[in-house]
Parts: structure tokens; C-alpha cells; sequence
């Protein structure tokens, strides 16, 4: 009974140091991505460059990634994560989390100019991944379920996967940070590598679409900490309101 009392202690007081701005940006970024996403696929389609959309598949190395389909469940547990991104990184000081915002933010608008202007797309029906959908059982279920949010018999903006972007991106913003409990960051990178892997093989994405997100995340991230627009901000507003806790 003691020790039960102690872990819900210990739960209380961490939550209570996540201060209210890093449970709105969770929730926002959470949003903005899903928007943006959606966002440049009307806009490939309203402009017509969905007409001119390539595809990154690379056969010697696609062909021979098999569907797993568990690998759905990491797939859809990675919006939970990303939403927890933000709120973590927001115990950190105040200039980091300005700076891991202002990354992200970078991130996502890289991303979404690459939707837009080189669309990349993926026939379900001729990777046969539809016929593997309809295959009775929970988890490919899930996976038809997934195809059939996401453009179903053909899918599109895959270059880069967002998937990665966010999700290494989240474990940048934690990683050497002694504000965050160790276990969180270890938590944080297993879960990275783990989404990464799920976008191949739920055969969401190819596996270019992989180094491509990966890449973007960490050149956002370290151009963003040379810059280090979060200690200019601060030192010229220590105390501003939306930061304050």
C-alpha cells in the first residue's frame, strides 16, 4: 500500500512540474501536423503537381522488406508519443524549449514544401498490399484501416516520412537533457527506432522515405542550436507571458 502511495507521489509531482504551456503546445503541434499533412495534399491536388508525383521506391531494397503487421500498433501509438514531445521537452529550461519549437516548427514546413512541390506516392494495389489488408485478423485490420485514411488504393506525400521527422525529433529534443528522467529519454529513443521501423513495415512508406525524415529532423535541430534564437528571446524578454509558468 505504501509503495503504491509513493509511485502516485511521485506521478502527482511530475506532472505537476510540466508547466500549461507544454500540455497547449502537445496538444497544438499534435494538430498542426495532421493538418499540414492534409493541407498539402489539397493543395498537390488544387495546383495539379499530384499530377507529376514520383515514386521513391528502390526495388532491391522495398521488395525484400516483408509486411509485419503488429508493427501497425507501434505505427498508431506514435501520435500519443509525439503529442508527449512537446511536454516533455517543456521541464527543460526555457531557451531549449524555445529552440526545440522553433526546430520543429522548421521540420514540419521543410516537410510540408516537399509535399507540395514533389509529391511522391505509392500503388497499394500493385505492392498487393490491399490483398494483405483484407486478410482476416486484428492487425491487419488495422492496416486496412489505416490505408483507408490515408488515400487508400494509393497514397501519396510519403517523401519524407513525417513519422520519422517527428518521432526522432522528440527524442533530440530529450536526448542529454538531466531535467527529464533517464528512463524517459531511453524510452523516448527506443520508441524512435521503433516507429522508424513500423513505417516500413506496415509498408506506409519506403524506405527512402526513412533516411529522408531522419535527415531533415536532425539538420532542423542542429542549425536551430547554432542559431539559438531561445537565449536571444530570452535575454531580451526573460520573462515572457507565454512561457511563464
Amino acid at each position: 500500500m505504501e509503495n503504491t502511495l509513493q509511485k502516485e507521489n511521485r506521478l502527482v509531482t511530475l506532472i505537476k512540474r510540466i508547466p500549461l504551456y507544454g500540455w497547449i503546445f502537445g496538444a497544438v503541434y499534435f494538430g498542426l501536423q495532421y493538418g499540414m499533412y492534409r493541407m498539402a495534399d489539397w493543395i498537390t491536388r488544387l495546383t495539379g503537381t499530384i499530377n507529376y508525383a514520383w515514386c521513391p521506391k528502390i526495388p532491391c531494397i522495398d521488395d525484400n522488406i516483408p509486411v509485419f503487421a503488429p508493427f501497425v500498433v507501434i505505427y498508431l501509438f506514435s501520435y500519443v508519443f509525439w503529442i508527449c514531445g512537446p511536454i516533455a521537452v517543456s521541464v527543460t529550461d526555457k531557451k531549449h524549449f524555445i529552440n526545440y519549437i522553433i526546430g520543429l516548427s522548421a521540420a514540419y514546413v521543410v516537410g510540408f514544401l516537399i509535399f507540395v512541390f514533389g509529391p511522391t506516392y505509392m500503388d497499394r494495389n500493385a505492392e498487393h498490399l490491399m490483398e494483405i489488408a483484407a486478410r482476416p485478423g486484428f492487425f491487419n485490420g488495422l492496416l486496412a484501416t489505416v490505408y483507408g485514411n490515408d488515400g487508400s488504393d494509393v497514397a501519396f506525400n510519403l517523401f519524407p516520412s513525417y513519422h520519422c521527422l517527428i518521432s526522432l525529433y522528440c527524442y533530440l529534443g530529450v536526448r542529454h537533457r538531466p531535467e527529464v528522467a533517464l528512463w524517459f529519454r531511453i524510452y523516448s529513443l527506443v520508441m524512435t527506432v521503433l516507429i522508424c521501423l513500423s513505417t516500413v513495415f506496415t509498408k506506409q512508406h519506403y524506405f527512402m522515405d526513412m533516411p529522408a525524415g531522419l535527415l531533415i529532423s536532425v539538420v532542423c535541430y542542429a542549425v536551430v542550436g547554432k542559431l539559438n534564437p531561445g537565449e536571444k528571446m530570452m535575454d531580451q524578454n526573460p520573462n515572457p507571458k507565454l512561457l511563464s509558468k
